[in-house]
């Protein structure tokens, strides 16, 4: 008896603790994908933001499931989604487009990444309501991700509109219903 007693309590405490571990994948994915633009492997820092993007899917759903919401997983997830949508994605565009701005374009990233904060920060002190309130920062951060893939394409102005676009529509306060 003392066994199973043993296991039930371990199989609880790991599954409460499942959706912070998504989350802490996500967070993982998102510092990889810095090293990775640092280390000018922008193929795998494009990767890696994906896979951030693929686990922050599952992390509150997993939540909701198990019955396992907390305000430490909520901070938790906003941490983990400044990093993997804010900072990665906008260091990766910084260093391959925005660089050669020099001042300008280091001002058009960190506004990026601000907004980023600002809309996380008023989404945590917010009451769900089933309607995101402006650009979740994922979708901007994916977005912003995918037009790594336009580089050879677009002038790197467009890149400045990008970050300016995804920024206020992030900390706008138009309203999208969550899905």
């Amino acid at each position: 008896m003392l066994i199973t007693e043993r296991m039930d309590h371990t199989i609880k405490k790991l599954r409460s603790q499942t959706a912070n571990t998504i989350t802490v994948g996500n967070m993982l994915f998102g510092g990889a994908s810095l090293m990775a633009t640092l280390n000018g492997s922008y193929s795998y820092s494009v990767l890696f933001i994906f896979i951030a993007a693929f686990l922050d899917r599952f992390d509150g759903m997993v939540a909701r499931k198990f019955n396992q919401e907390s305000d430490l997983g909520k901070q938790l997830d906003s941490m983990s989604d400044i990093l993997s949508f804010g900072v990665a994605p906008a260091i990766l565009i910084y260093q391959l487009v925005l660089s050669d701005f020099g001042f300008v374009g280091m001002v058009f990233t960190v506004f990026y990444i601000s907004a980023g904060a600002f809309r996380l920060a008023r989404f945590n002190i917010s009451e769900s309501t089933g309607y995101f309130t402006g650009l979740p920062i994922t979708a901007a951060g994916t977005v912003v991700t995918l037009s790594y893939f336009g580089i050879t394409l677009f002038s790197p102005v467009v890149y400045m509109f990008l970050f300016i676009i995804c920024a206020l529509l992030m900390v706008s306060t138009f309203t999208l219903k969550k899905v």
